[in-house]
């Protein structure tokens, strides 16, 4: 039985990747596409996601969500690696979808409340949908079957040399849902940084003869642009797309049981996510976070996706 899933997102090429994904492959029931400001303003985020389900012909809805975090001032959007839109490099039809008029959050809620207990929350953006979504109506958080989520590190950051982007926009929503009591599994940069869109699978990509390939294509080209002049890598890594594939074949992925607070106090390194891999105290297993990734499984699975459009 494929997994019902709500995709909350940011698009941001990688975030493209991860809907053409979920919106296709028969593991998945995606339910609802939602929308977060994190690696553009919220009206370019949300564009973006339009943009992408009008392409593919993806009958899935689109909700706007949260402009601004929770309690911090907004971070600056990531120009260095999606450029001006967020999603530079395709070229896209003039936009005829529209998004639906009820809010992402309230979407969230009455689609949780409704559920038997069987929607996993995918975030692949800031935490801000899925906090304010909690805090308004705590009653969601015992349906909700599980949070795979990107973000986070136990190791390097790529915002601070502690944090990553997605909780460092919003390091108070991020400790609202660590500690929900919710299963987390955590899909950091210690494995994401190991899945580079390098040229030779680009190439590979291109080899199907349809719209997804070409806007994989089209979105990795530009994509790897940013990230050989930020980080000097060859090929992009394709973060958010980790955690469709770990639901779609959980073996791709493996996970260690661990502790994990989110740093929201200090000014140096606050949205560190602090992960006890080591199990140096006696806190509870509050996440499963991403230790390892098979490289080759994780492009076949992309690519499988890419050829379902066939």
């Amino acid at each position: 039985m494929a997994q019902k899933i709500i995709l909350d997102c940011d698009p941001g090429h990688d975030d493209a990747v991860a809907i053409m994904m979920a919106a296709k492959h028969p593991e998945i029931e995606l339910l609802g596409i939602t929308t977060v400001r994190g690696n553009q303003t919220l009206e370019k985020v949300t564009r973006n996601a339009l943009n992408v389900v009008q392409y593919l012909d993806i009958d899935v809805p689109v909700y706007k969500g949260m402009s601004v975090p929770m309690v911090i001032e907004p971070r600056p959007v990531e120009e260095r690696v999606h450029g001006d839109s967020g999603l530079d490099g395709p070229q896209f039809d003039e936009l005829t979808r529209t998004i639906e008029s009820k809010h992402a959050i309230q979407f969230i809620i009455e689609t949780l409340m409704a559920s038997d207990g069987d929607i996993i929350l995918v975030p692949t953006g800031p935490l801000t949908n899925i906090a304010m979504a909690m805090r308004i109506e705590p009653h969601i958080v015992p349906k909700i079957k599980q949070i795979v989520l990107m973000g986070g590190c136990y190791q390097l950051g790529n915002v601070t040399p502690s944090a990553e982007f997605n909780i460092w926009a919003d390091g108070e929503a991020a400790h609202i849902v660590f500690s929900s009591g919710v299963k987390v599994t955590m899909m950091g940069l210690d494995i994401t940084r190991k899945v580079l869109a390098l040229p030779s699978v680009i190439e590979r990509m291109s080899k199907h003869d349809n719209r997804a390939a070409k806007l994989f294509c089209d979105l990795m080209t530009f994509f790897n642009k940013g990230q050989k002049k930020t980080f000097g890598w060859e090929g992009g890594p394709l973060h958010d797309p980790t955690t469709v594939a770990y639901l779609i074949d959980p073996s791709v992925i493996t996970v260690k049981s661990m502790h994990t607070d989110i740093e929201i106090n200090s000014e140096q390194s606050y949205g560190r996510t602090n992960c006890d891999y080591f199990l140096l105290t006696d806190e509870p297993k509050n996440s499963d976070v991403a230790i390892d990734v098979d490289v080759e499984k994780f492009w076949d699975i992309v690519e499988e996706c890419i050829s379902l459009y066939e």
